[in-house]
């Protein structure tokens, strides 16, 4: 076969000469070649008869070559391309699309608006990124060794009651749904509230995955100056609850990342919703109280054996109730109390009637709605909750008490490049109706030795 040939004819046609040559020379019957070729006999038959006409070339498709029917007509390609360049400069293509359709009625498809574009030589308005690299993450061995965790928000109730967005948390190894929680929103206190589900129930996993949400990660792009010498920025309270029970964290890159969890919202909207209609619930306390009964019936049809029998869950810490907290750092007052907003606890005596007037605390407020003032890890004082309603809410970030004491030590002189101290750094408050410089005559400016005071006496002569 001539290289010309092996050219221009396509894959499905490269096969055809050496099969109908086979045939001319009785090396094979005209119905084992038809069954090669996927072809009719009857259709391998005028194959064979072109060929003999023709030769290689006459297997070629008879409209190679030739301009498609269903092309557009060169005026209206015109139109288009003079659209483009004038009226419509810089539409990106489905909405210039949209305007030849809708204002000047020209029947034309996005690919050819932007075959026309590109014959043109003007770029696209927006690069076309190329489809990102995803590949298969092996489901860990272990119950326990990875759990992931999300908030779906959705009409649950079906216009019947309040909008809510449900928390829930599943296991990476074996499909079980651990646990699920209405909130009105996806905040702190319904994370917190499923991380204590979870080690109450089953234990403390490993390691979470979950989505970059500002609640569960620092996503920001600030940093104080304590963090960039340090090399890491300080966690959301969230991260740190996880941080002290010894909780690792894995931030997915994408939704399809934690793909597992994504199909359960998909499941849930559709069975969780049929379910909550069928019994009439209306209110968010009633749709928490029918979870745990369906939890047990739908983990007893999806969830499946894990790889490894023995599961890596961690019983709690004793102090588990007052790990699950928000924590701020505190000055004690000359009362010995301390405030958290509108709240205030009262710290009793120390040994020996000592006070604890002016010293450093840290003031603990969990998430059963308690107060809880701790010093050196020794627990000083303890408020019960202010009421069934209580939800905790970050008052500020983790850093904000630390960052607020650096904020005086964050000038550098311009010459040296050296952190001054908070005491260097403190404004005076007089100086600038006086000057801070002894008088001359002050007893400070008078030579101590008789050389010093004549030398003095030489300069002022």
């Amino acid at each position: 076969m001539d290289t010309w040939e092996t050219l221009t004819m396509s894959r499905k046609e490269v096969p055809r000469a050496g099969l109908v040559k086979a045939a001319l020379g009785g090396r094979i019957t005209t119905q084992q070649g038809a069954t090669a070729l996927r072809l009719s006999g009857r259709q391998f038959q005028r194959l064979k008869r072109r060929f003999r006409d023709g030769g290689a070339p006459a297997l070629l498709h008879g409209a190679r070559g030739q301009p498609s029917r269903r092309r557009l007509p060169a005026e209206l390609r015109q139109q288009v391309a003079d659209l483009l360049r004038t009226t419509y400069a810089g539409f990106n293509d489905c909405h210039l699309t949209e305007k030849l359709q809708e204002l000047h009625r020209l029947s034309v498809s996005r690919a050819s608006v932007r075959r026309i574009r590109r014959a043109l030589g003007l770029p696209a308005k927006h690069r076309r990124r190329p489809r990102q690299y995803r590949a298969r993450r092996t489901p860990e061995a272990q119950m326990g060794a990875l759990v992931q965790l999300d908030g779906s928000p959705c009409d649950w109730l079906e216009g019947r009651g309040p909008a809510m967005t449900l928390l829930g948390a599943i296991d990476d190894a074996t499909a079980t749904v651990l646990t699920l929680h209405f909130r009105p929103t996806e905040d702190l206190h319904g994370y917190t509230t499923l991380l204590h589900q979870l080690g109450t129930q089953y234990g403390l996993p490993l390691a979470l995955y979950g989505d970059r949400l500002n609640i569960l990660v620092r996503n920001d792009a600030h940093w104080s100056l304590e963090e960039q010498l340090r090399g890491a920025q300080d966690p959301t309270h969230f991260g740190r609850m996880l941080r002290d029970l010894g909780i690792g964290y894995v931030p997915a890159g994408s939704p399809q990342a934690k793909g597992r969890i994504e199909r359960l919202w998909r499941t849930l909207q559709d069975r969780l919703v049929s379910e909550l209609r069928l019994r009439g619930l209306a209110t968010r306390e009633a749709a928490n109280a029918f979870l745990p009964e369906f939890l047990a019936d739908f983990n007893r049809r999806f969830t499946h054996a894990p790889a490894e029998a023995t599961a890596a869950w961690r019983r709690p810490p004793r102090d588990f109730d007052d790990l699950l907290s928000c924590r701020y750092a505190r000055t004690v007052a000359r009362d010995n109390t301390v405030r958290l907003g509108a709240r205030w606890i009262q710290i009793p005596r120390g040994p020996h009637g000592r006070s604890s007037a002016g010293g450093r605390v840290e003031l603990r407020e969990c998430l059963d709605g308690r107060l809880v003032v701790f010093h050196d890890g020794t627990r000083l004082a303890s408020q019960p909750a202010p009421g069934p309603d209580f939800v905790l809410t970050p008052r500020r970030a983790p850093s904000a008490d630390r960052a607020r004491r650096l904020r005086a030590s964050r000038i550098v002189l311009e010459g040296g490049g050296r952190y001054l101290g908070m005491a260097e750094n403190r404004p005076s408050v007089a100086r600038g109706a006086r000057s801070s410089r002894p008088a001359p005559t002050h007893p400070w400016r008078r030579a101590v030795t008789r050389r010093g005071r004549a030398v003095q006496s030489t300069w002022r002569g």
